[in-house]
């Protein structure tokens, strides 16, 4: 003889909707998060305006910046002319691909950055981006 239980028996039900809200949550955090973490490398410079420029995403990437004296800064490093050649073949050693961001001041003299550009390509890095003020982001300067 088969013995029944008088409690119900239920079945277990996961549900789907709160594990898809918890889900989109999640992903809003972590993309909040991510984008608050992007620091600039740059100093800050009074970078000239450009009508088609677009923002990049930089992960390994050195920034070259001038201003307005003519003085060089490796990332946010103040380097002699001569040091930077040296920093740019060790930097080639380790990551032949890296990206190399020049960064110059609205006043800075046109062969200051040439003579940049010369020593960057003689480090080896033959694909080099201007950074200039976005349209788009009005106040793109380096804090």
């Amino acid at each position: 003889m088969r013995m029944r239980s008088p409690i119900p028996k239920k079945h277990a039900r996961i549900e789907i909707i709160p594990l898809i809200d918890i889900m989109f949550f999640l992903l809003a955090s972590f993309m909040m998060v991510s984008l608050s973490q992007v620091h600039v490398k740059g100093i800050k410079l009074n970078l000239p305006p450009s009508i088609s420029g677009q923002t990049q995403s930089r992960r390994e990437y050195v920034a070259l910046s001038v201003d307005k004296n003519g003085d060089i800064y490796y990332d946010k490093l103040k380097v002699e002319p001569n040091e930077v050649y040296e920093r740019l073949v060790h930097v080639h050693r380790i990551a032949p691909t890296a990206k190399i961001f020049i960064r110059g001041d609205r006043d800075t003299y046109h062969g200051d950055i040439l003579r940049l550009i010369e020593q960057v390509r003689s480090a080896g890095f033959y694909k080099i981006a201007f950074e200039v003020k976005s349209p788009s982001l009005p106040s793109q300067a380096a804090p």
